[in-house]
């Protein structure tokens, strides 16, 4: 055998066992990440039922003008609206008209610069939720997703 095809399987073969040990250690390092303890598990369940979203309430989408000069820029949105409670969501469907108003108040005296940016949308959506708990009776808005945000 010449001594290159023995250097090639020399260095293909370290190449092979870097690669297994390299598996291992990241296995090795999943799998001590995990509790042993029987009661760390129950802290976990604790967390994720807080990452439980609540009863969610869909918007119809709503088209406005914003407020830039001469008025040829459009936004249209599409909101779901995650409540605190399943009695919130009868709130809200009686309510329904005075939210809508109440968004579509806020909506137009935006412009391009206020809703262009991840800020400006975080500010929006603060501004809204605020808003329309001021007209909740019960329950209130945890959280506004936007499922749809174009601004044209």
């Amino acid at each position: 055998m010449s001594k290159k095809v023995l250097i090639i399987i020399v260095v293909a073969a370290v190449l092979f066992m870097g690669m297994v040990g390299a598996g291992f250690f990241i296995l090795w390092n999943k799998v001590s990440q995990l509790p042993l303890d029987p009661s760390k598990v129950d802290d976990l369940s604790v967390e994720e039922e807080e990452n439980v979203i609540g009863p969610l309430y869909s918007l119809d989408t709503m088209i406005v003008n914003l407020a830039d000069h001469g008025g040829k820029r459009y936004l249209r949105v599409t909101m779901a609206l995650e409540l605190s409670d399943p009695e919130a969501l009868a709130s809200i469907e009686s309510r329904l008209p005075q939210v809508r108003d109440a968004i579509l108040m806020i909506l137009p005296t935006k412009n391009y610069d206020d809703v262009s940016t991840s800020e400006g949308k975080v500010a929006l959506r603060s501004q809204v939720m605020e808003k329309i708990n001021s007209l909740m009776t019960k329950g209130r808005v945890n959280n506004i997703y936007f499922t749809e945000f174009v601004v044209q």
